[in-house]
């Protein structure tokens, strides 16, 4: 309401400096041209319909509505043509009443007045950066450099040095562009290169360097940033080329660097219109929804006109928060919430009754490693025979994809986890022989951001003072984004044919000490020094490195050159039917051998 009302109060003052601005100029014009103002009423009449003119032309081209602290040359280049037409209108009006003014007069006026109009409206910009100038060194402002002398790095300094809300002195710019060297972008001169990063950090005494090179590809801003770490200065970045598109090239637009935006890859792109082609008009049911997977699952498919959602988690908040979260972006969804657990295989039957689901995306699992490892018979309970309860429900209902979701560590397991996913991706191709559903198992590593993931420990350490903890110094992970992860699942549930394991390219693998190292370095602090970086040994089941593909898998590839499919082994369904029984009486028992039941049925599990 506050800001409703201060809005009309700007439109007022506005409106009555034009009402000013309009005598101003036909009286200063008549003056000049003619030497003297013959008050009659031809003058009043002149005046009255320049006033009705005026207000007409500015308010078309909409001069009322722009924001004083954001105004610029599309604003000006409108302010001109409103006062062309405004002259067009006094042309005519002279040539039907002739004894006001003459042409000339009409010329000068226009001109008087497109200015006062245009100071008007800048007026607010000038008082800013005319405050600017004057207290550029005073106070306690940011000294920042900008990279990147480009469209947004321009639009970045005019923003910062025209608005009294933000807390950035610009003292330099840097730019690989030879051309633009010694010139100067508002008042700030581009100094040197991007390889002069940390000469030029100490010179200016440099506080905070702001990246603003959004369609620069990332495995140079991955080089610019390993130039910044020679510095001591924390750094943002403009996140990408849309925020210039849509005008958003600004300080609010900054943010930190992301781990993402050093992976040295673009993020991945999927074909969407395969993706609307099997989900839209169909039930889809997502069991886990509420988790980092399951809920990015939800975000995706009620983007792709689903015939229905339903959100299956066993943890209440959760899910509460992807439903609320949903209902407001996407309030002509039909999704329903249930709460339950895949263990319960009298309730899944329910639910695959009720609902009909045409599509089941399968990510609740149990899935940290070093948890699991203590509680061996939960993960069995869970991972795989939950995923066996759904699956079943499944083929039974007619279930046109199931889709599991898997990982690396599947792949030559050294950890419960990893073996109870290799189950499950065994169940999946097993069914899948003989179903009618395509069954099918999306194999991918570690992502970014996900509940438990490296990235927000390493966070909450820097922010504790540290020591930052990775197991060792060799340690590598494949990442990708959440968002990427889910993705590349709704695509690769378009290619499903039954049986199959896709297994996600997630390009080159990541040293987990870079990434820790790399993390302090973006919070402005020095490794080793402000924060120390402390290696705690491999935890129990944890390897160096993962793998995607066992040995006997071959590799074939999809249209998507990021998802490829791994080559069939064969299965001894009796001898894995036989051993889940096995595996499942124990698991109730609770039993102290686990373990070593899980390393009968997959052979590549080698517990430590």
């Amino acid at each position: 309401m506050k800001k409703t009302h201060r809005l009309g109060k700007d439109i007022l003052i506005v409106a009555v400096c034009d009402l000013i601005a309009v005598t101003l100029s036909m009286l200063v014009s008549m003056l000049i041209v003619h030497a003297e103002i013959i008050w009659d009423w031809d003058l009043l009449y002149w005046y009255l319909c320049n006033l009705v003119t005026v207000g007409f032309f500015y308010v078309l081209f909409r001069l009322y509505s722009m924001s004083l602290r954001a105004v610029g040359i599309i604003d000006s280049i409108k302010m001109v043509l409103a006062g062309l037409c405004i002259l067009a209108v006094n042309v005519v009006y002279i040539f039907f009443f002739d004894k006001v003014c003459d042409v000339r007069t009409c010329i000068l006026y226009v001109m008087m007045l497109t200015v006062l109009a245009l100071l008007i409206r800048f007026s607010k910009r000038i008082y800013v950066a005319s405050k600017y100038i004057m207290n550029r060194e005073g106070g306690h402002k940011i000294r920042a450099m900008i990279v990147g002398g480009g469209d947004a790095g321009t639009m970045l300094i005019r923003e910062i040095q025209t608005t009294d809300k933000i807390n950035y002195n610009p003292v330099c710019i840097l730019d690989d562009d030879p051309a633009k060297r010694g010139k100067s972008i508002g008042d700030v001169k581009i100094v040197g290169s991007t390889a002069e990063i940390k000469k030029f950090a100490e010179f200016y005494n440099i506080e905070e360097i702001l990246i603003a090179m959004p369609s620069v590809p990332k495995k140079e801003i991955q080089k610019i940033f390993d130039l910044c770490k020679t510095t001591k200065c924390k750094v943002k970045i403009l996140p990408g080329l849309y925020q210039i598109v849509s005008g958003e090239a600004s300080v609010s637009a900054l943010r930190p660097v992301q781990i993402i935006d050093l992976l040295g890859r673009e993020q991945i792109k999927v074909n969407l219109d395969e993706i609307v082609g099997y989900i839209e008009g169909r039930v889809v049911l997502v069991t886990g929804g509420g988790g980092s997977i399951g809920s990015e699952l939800c975000r995706q498919i009620a983007s792709h006109n689903p015939k229905q959602l339903i959100i299956l988690d066993i943890y209440e908040n959760n899910a509460y928060d992807i439903e609320q979260e949903l209902r407001r972006k996407h309030p002509e969804l039909n999704q329903v919430a249930l709460i339950a657990s895949v263990r319960d295989i009298g309730k899944m039957d329910d639910v695959f009754k009720k609902y009909r689901p045409e599509i089941v995306f399968n990510a609740a699992a149990h899935k940290h490693v070093p948890l699991m490892e203590t509680s061996p018979n939960e993960a069995v309970k869970n991972n795989v025979f939950g995923t066996l309860n759904v699956a079943r429900c499944a083929d039974k209902y007619g279930v046109k994809t199931f889709v599991q979701i898997s990982t690396d560590k599947a792949v030559n397991p050294t950890n419960v986890m990893g073996a109870t996913k290799r189950i499950c991706e065994m169940i999946v191709q097993t069914l899948g022989r003989h179903s009618k559903t395509n069954f099918v198992a999306v194999r991918f590593g570690n992502v970014l951001g996900s509940n438990g993931s490296v990235i927000p420990l390493f966070e909450r350490q820097i922010a504790e003072g540290g020591p930052v903890t990775v197991t060792h110094k060799d340690i590598i992970r494949y990442f990708m984004t959440i968002p990427e992860a889910v993705s590349l699942v709704l695509q690769a549930g378009a290619y499903a044919k039954g049986g199959q394991i896709f297994v996600l390219d997630m390009g080159e693998p990541v040293k987990i000490y870079d990434l820790a190292y790399n993390l302090i370095k973006l919070s402005g602090l020095e490794p080793g020094v402000d924060i120390e970086i402390k290696c705690t040994g491999l935890r129990p089941g944890e390897k160096l490195y993962e793998e995607r593909l066992m040995d006997e898998e071959g590799m074939q590839t999809t249209e998507n050159g990021l998802i490829n499919i791994a080559n069939p082994i064969d299965i001894d369904e009796g001898f894995l039917w036989t051993e889940l029984d096995k595996l499942y009486k124990a698991a109730y028992r609770e039993t102290e051998d686990m373990k070593k039941l899980v390393a009968e049925l997959v052979t590549t599990y080698k517990p430590q």
